[in-house]
């Protein structure tokens, strides 16, 4: 009988010695990729719900946002401002209250005499130092700029017909590296309509850098559901699917893509904006009738469950849109009165960065500086 009260002992010291407390195991946890994360979610019945335990995300947040990202290495902003018809600025921002301000010389192509330039969009993000730039009027210019040794290579145009008896249009959706190719690399959707003849089929297209070049692509995949709302990160094309309240993302290098649920309580109440947070794609979702908004992260393509509420902000009726992120947690949004300001998520603190911008015109965007020529990889 000692013998086996001796052996019950030694067992519940080693069940005991095995247990890991909360907050040590919270610590682990919270620096875990997003993947392994929702794995480790499976193992234990307390941890089925650690992202609704508030000790755990805030933990979690922190890390995230103060993990150092290459993304934001020697970085600085842009802020595509538009201020009215013909009257676009492009800055380039830094300093610790972007009290550094240089103002950059657009590209002649679209000057108007006598007018000023006409509205230009970047599409999806700044890569290597060079931005896609194109005209928002009747997509009819579209150009690789790189701002730092004032270089610009024109885009030749589409693969699509233009006929009198239809109507053609040409949406850019996404603009990015291939690093497998070594090539830069847009796709855009064209589209046919007309009111009596039956037009031809639409299609999608790729244009290729190394080729200078278009070429079709087989492919059904959703449009964007808001022209202006696309990104790009890591080899991959990010935009909002139409009507399916899903996020579209296309691989540049082996030109597949994958739809993901958007993580929307209530489909049609919400604005939302698509971002890149600190290595993370990411939507900051703002309901259209409630003084709030909140940041969700993705981990993992096609899963609608890797998506992680970041963050949940309520009553702040000082802002109203988001235009874009920046250096580890910071979100830049305009106000009603076209007043553009900066959100701090470790802070919480609100502050006017000294811009106006119309809200669904301007784009906050990262920036890193490169003199070589376009087409030299500078990654």
């Amino acid at each position: 009988m000692a013998a086996t009260s001796t052996t019950n002992d030694n067992t519940r010291k080693k069940v005991s010695s095995s247990y890991i407390p909360h907050d040590i195991s919270f610590s682990i946890l919270s620096k875990l990729p997003i993947k392994s994360l929702k794995r480790f979610s499976c193992v234990h019945k307390s941890w089925s719900l650690i992202f609704e335990n508030p000790n755990f995300m805030n933990m979690f947040r922190n890390n995230l946002i103060s993990k150092s990202h290459p993304l934001y290495d020697d970085a600085c902003l842009v802020l595509n401002q538009f201020l009215g018809p013909y009257d676009w600025n492009v800055y380039l921002l830094s300093g610790d209250k972007f009290e550094n301000k240089v103002k950059l010389d657009l590209p002649h192509s679209f000057h108007i005499p006598g007018f000023g330039f006409t509205p230009i969009r970047v599409l999806g993000s700044a890569i290597n130092g060079i931005f896609c730039i194109y005209d928002t009027d009747d997509r009819g210019t579209a150009l690789l700029w790189n701002p730092a040794i004032e270089q610009t290579i024109v885009i030749p145009p589409s693969l699509a017909e233009f006929d009198p008896e239809f109507i053609t249009e040409v949406f850019p959706h996404g603009f990015g590296y291939d690093h497998v190719g070594d090539d830069y690399k847009v796709i855009q959707l064209v589209c046919y309509t007309a009111s009596i003849e039956n037009p031809p089929n639409g299609f999608w297209e790729i244009y290729s850098l190394k080729s200078n070049s278009w070429r079709k692509i087989d492919f059904d995949m959703p449009i964007y559901y808001n022209i202006y709302n696309d990104v790009y990160f890591n080899g991959v094309c990010h935009w909002l699917g139409e009507e399916t309240n899903n996020l579209v993302s296309f691989n540049l290098c082996d030109e597949v893509y994958f739809n993901t649920p958007l993580p929307l309580e209530d489909n049609d109440g919400f604005e939302v904006k698509l971002t890149v947070l600190n290595g993370f794609v990411a939507v900051v979702t703002n309901p259209k009738r409630i003084a709030s908004f909140q940041i969700s992260i993705l981990g993992e393509f096609g899963v609608k469950e890797s998506w992680i509420k970041l963050l949940d902000v309520e009553l702040l009726s000082c802002i109203d849109s988001p235009i874009g992120a920046g250096e580890k947690g910071n979100i830049f949004f305009s106000n009603i009165d076209n007043e553009l300001a900066c959100f701090d998520l470790t802070t919480g603190l609100i502050e006017d960065i000294g811009f106006r911008g119309d809200e669904f015109w301007c784009q906050m965007l990262i920036y890193k500086r490169n003199l070589h020529p376009i087409g030299e990889i500078n990654n």
